[in-house]
C-alpha cells in the first residue's frame, strides 16, 4: 500500500497527541483550527483508517492514530536530517528559515539580525513570527519554527529535551524601576526594601518571568505586594512612570520604551538569559548554524 501524506499532516497528528485539542495545535503551528482539522482529515484519507475519534467536544487518537504518531516523529526527524544534509551538500548558506521570537526581541534584535544576515548570507531568507515569550520551546518542538529566540531564568529554566538545543546568547541583569524621586537616597536597593508603600507591577505568576521574580523576592524574605498584574513590558513601564508601583527592568526592556523613572541597581543578583532554541538535528544545518553565529556576534557580552 502506498500512502501519500505531507509533513504538515504528520506534524498536526503529533501535536494533537502532545497538546490534546485542535485549537491548541492550531495555535502552536500558526494555522486556524479549521485548517488543522482539514489536515487531519486529509491524513486519515491518505492512511485509509480512522486515526481520530470524537469524545464529547474533543477528539482523541485511535489505536491506529497512536501507532502512526510514533512513526510520524521518526519521519519528521529523518526529513529534518535530510534537509540539513542537502544544505551541506551545496557548500553555501542559502534557503529559508522560519524564526519565532518574543515582542521585545522582535523590536530590538530582529532588525539588526536581518541586516547582518543580508550582509553575510544574501542567499538566506529569514521569515519571522512573533510568539508569546514562554512559547519558544514549543515553537521549535512543534516544527512551526526552525529557530526561536526566548528567555531563560536560572530559577525557571527552559525545558531540556535531547531533540532540542538551547544556546544562551547573552545575560541581562535586572535592576529596579521606581517612580521618579520615590527613593531619592538610594544608590542600590534590596528587594527586601520594596515593601509598603511601594506596590509591585508584575506579570502573572503562571508566566516564567512572573515565577522568577516571585522566587527572587521570596529568597530575599518578602512576598511582593501586587498592585497591578500586567504581562506587557511597555505597559508595565508606563505604570511605573505614572507612579503606580515598581517593577524590575533590563536594558533590553528600557530600549523598548524610553521612560522617565529612576532605575536602581539591585543588591541581589536577579538575571535572565536571551537564548536561541533549535532542533538538535539542525545543529549542523548550515543556515541554522549561520544564524546562531550571527546572533552570538550581536550579543553585547559575547
Amino acid at each position: 500500500m502506498s500512502v501519500d501524506w505531507s509533513s504538515v499532516q504528520l506534524r498536526s497528528l503529533v501535536e494533537l497527541r502532545r497538546r490534546g485539542t485542535v485549537t491548541a495545535v492550531a495555535a502552536a503551528l500558526g494555522y486556524t483550527p479549521g485548517a488543522i482539522s482539514q489536515q487531519l482529515s486529509a491524513l486519515e484519507r491518505a492512511a485509509g483508517v480512522a486515526l481520530l475519534r470524537r469524545v464529547g467536544r474533543r477528539v482523541e487518537l485511535t489505536e491506529a492514530g497512536l501507532a502512526l504518531v510514533e512513526h510520524a516523529e521518526q519521519i519528521l526527524e529523518i526529513e529534518a536530517a535530510a534537509t540539513a544534509a542537502l544544505e551541506r551538500s551545496t557548500g553555501t548558506v542559502a534557503g529559508e528559515l522560519q524564526v519565532a521570537l518574543f515582542a521585545t526581541a522582535a523590536a530590538d534584535i530582529l532588525p539588526v539580525m536581518l541586516a547582518r544576515v543580508r550582509q553575510r548570507h544574501p542567499g538566506l531568507v529569514v521569515r519571522s513570527r512573533e510568539i508569546v515569550v514562554d512559547d519558544a520551546y514549543d515553537a521549535v518542538s512543534s516544527g512551526s519554527a526552525d529557530l526561536a529566540i526566548g528567555l531563560e531564568y536560572p530559577d525557571v529554566p527552559i525545558r531540556r529535551d535531547p531533540s532540542l538545543r538551547v544556546v544562551r546568547l547573552y545575560r541581562e541583569r535586572f535592576s529596579l524601576a521606581v517612580p521618579t524621586g520615590s527613593m531619592p537616597d538610594a544608590e542600590r536597593v534590596s528587594l527586601a526594601e520594596t515593601g509598603p508603600p511601594l506596590g509591585w507591577i508584575l506579570p502573572p505568576e503562571n508566566t516564567d518571568y512572573g515565577q522568577a521574580i516571585r522566587v527572587a523576592c521570596r529568597r530575599a524574605g518578602i512576598e511582593p505586594r501586587l498592585r497591578h498584574e500586567v504581562n506587557d513590558t511597555a505597559a508595565s513601564l508606563a505604570l511605573v512612570e505614572a507612579g503606580l508601583g515598581v517593577s524590575t527592568v533590563t536594558g533590553l526592556m528600557l530600549r523598548l520604551r524610553p521612560s522617565r523613572f529612576d532605575v536602581l541597581p539591585l543588591a541581589e543578583t536577579f538575571e535572565r538569559h536571551i537564548a536561541a532554541v533549535f532542533r538538535s538535528s539542525a545543529e549542523h544545518r548550515p543556515s541554522v548554524a549561520a544564524l546562531v553565529r550571527v546572533l552570538r556576534d550581536l550579543a553585547p557580552d559575547a
